[in-house]
This record gives structure tokens, sequence and C-alpha cells, in this order.
């Protein structure tokens, strides 16, 4: 069985990752014992995922996933995009991000919207490839449910009538950005 490190100390994103790639052992950061922030400088989602590979690879020379994902309303020209973890600031929580949103889209019509995730997997400096998916839908005018995290409260998929947060893990783990990024990334691994 191969390992793979996973550059994220998210745990929501660690077991999205985890069901997708199983029989694939993911390495997580606690494990290998890097407990830092890596920083997100680049304004891409190629270019953050880069980042997060490139400073786990540097330190133990190991095959690196990471992905880089946001929020992408087409009524704010794209907003929040890479800085969907911290639109409402440094330490928002997810809920103040999804209020942010809402506010900024009180009395708006268009509420189309699409998350995004770009996976990169780190061979080597010389090996690196990039997987990106996407799920199109609408911002809902309240949050509903619970499942999930970030704007998933927030956010109807394209053909259902409930947000990700209503949705079970099984439905949304199946159609979700990252997901349909894993996919790729299967095909070809």
């Amino acid at each position: 069985m191969k390992n793979i490190i996973l550059a994220s100390s998210n745990p929501h994103k660690l077991e999205e990752i985890q069901n997708v790639l199983s029989p694939i052992k993911i390495n997580t950061l606690l494990e290998i014992g890097f407990i830092d922030e890596i920083e997100e400088t680049a304004n891409t989602f190629e270019g953050n995922a880069l980042i997060k590979c490139e400073t786990i690879y540097q330190l133990y020379k190991k095959p690196v996933i990471s992905d880089d994902s946001g929020l992408l309303v087409h009524y704010l020209k794209d907003a929040p995009g890479v800085y969907s973890s911290r639109y409402a600031g440094q330490n928002a929580t997810d809920q103040m991000n999804y209020e942010k949103l809402l506010n900024n889209l009180n009395d708006i019509a268009d509420r189309r919207a699409k998350f995004v995730t770009v996976i990169c997997y780190y061979q080597s400096p010389r090996n690196i490839a990039y997987f990106k998916g996407e799920l199109t839908g609408s911002i809902a005018e309240q949050p509903e449910g619970y499942n999930g995290f970030g704007y998933d409260p927030i956010f109807i998929p394209e053909g259902f009538n409930q947000t990700l947060g209503q949705l079970s893990s099984e439905i949304k783990n199946r159609l979700s950005h990252r997901a349909r990024a894993l996919e790729k990334f299967n095909l070809v691994f």
C-alpha cells in the first residue's frame, strides 16, 4: 500500500480524501510531526496547493497531496475565491464567513456560485500533477443544515433543493468538488 502525506490539518478534508482514496494510506501532518502553519500566499488555487506540497516535500522527501478550495460567487466577481476560509478575516469561523457572504448578497437575485478544488500531487520537483473539480449551484437565502463545514449550509448544488449542509455525507462526498478532483486523481494514480 502506498503512503501519501496530506498537507492539511483540516479533519474534514482528511476524512473526505481518505474515503475517496482508500486503500491508499494518507498520513496527516500530525502523524508526521508537522505542527506549523503553512501560509497560503498565492492568488490561485493551484499556487496555494503547490506551496503546501513544496513545504512538506522539502522536509520529508515523500509524495504529498494537497488541495486548495474555495467558493466563487458570480455576482461578487468570483469572490471570495482563494480567500474563502478567511473571507471575514484571518481568524474567522465558518459561520462568520458565510454570514458575511449572505450580507453581501442581501437583496441580490443572481446567486449563482461554484465550489472549486485544485489538488496538487507532488512526487518530486520534476513530477507534479494538478486535478481540478467543480460543483455548480447557488447561494441560499439563509443557512440550513449542519452536515459538512465551510459554506455547506448556504450552498445549494445544481439539481438539488437542499444545501450541502442538509444532504447526507454519502451524497455530498459523491458529488463534491473535492470528490470530482479526487476521481481524476484516481484515474491516473
